[in-house]
């Protein structure tokens, strides 16, 4: 948890070293077109690729499934989207790499794999808890009775 806070914090100060290189290198003014030349392509990219996977979305709804890879699809566009919106080229590469859509499945897939295991450690632990702890469920034995009065 550290770690991601810790990447949190130097994010901005990675971007603004890369910008002040890149434009060190080649000029304000075709940095400063590169940073608004991806945010104009992230919009319309996450404009064509939103509307693509909420089609896709649809068809699976009017077929009676659950659209939960497109609802996936759905969230790594909007995140890549923003990402391209904002000034920077790392977040500008990795918002690319969200929206583009062999990348896209590779991550969804990795992410499910982790969600996975997380649940499987999670299953094991509470299992293992309830072991060590004793508490188990009580034995029920169905069955019918008559009251009778003398």
């Amino acid at each position: 948890m550290r770690a991601v806070l810790f990447l949190f914090l130097l994010f901005p100060l990675i971007e603004l070293a890369v910008l002040i290189k890149v434009g060190s290198a080649i000029g304000v003014l075709p940095t400063l077109l590169l940073v608004i030349g991806t945010a104009l392509l992230g919009s319309v990219l996450l404009r064509v690729a939103g509307v693509a996977t909420a089609w896709r979305a649809r068809e699976r709804l009017a077929r009676g499934e659950v659209p939960e890879q497109e609802m996936l699809e759905g969230l790594l566009i909007a995140v890549g989207g923003g990402l391209l919106l904002l000034p920077g080229f790392i977040s500008d590469i990795i918002g690319l790499l969200c929206l583009i859509p062999f990348t896209r499945r590779l991550f969804i897939r990795r992410l499910r794999q982790r969600v996975e295991a997380q649940a499987m450690r999670q299953r094991a632990f509470a299992d293992d808890l309830s072991a060590r702890s004793g508490q188990t469920r009580p034995n029920v034995i169905e069955g019918e009775y008559e009251r009778r009065d003398r």
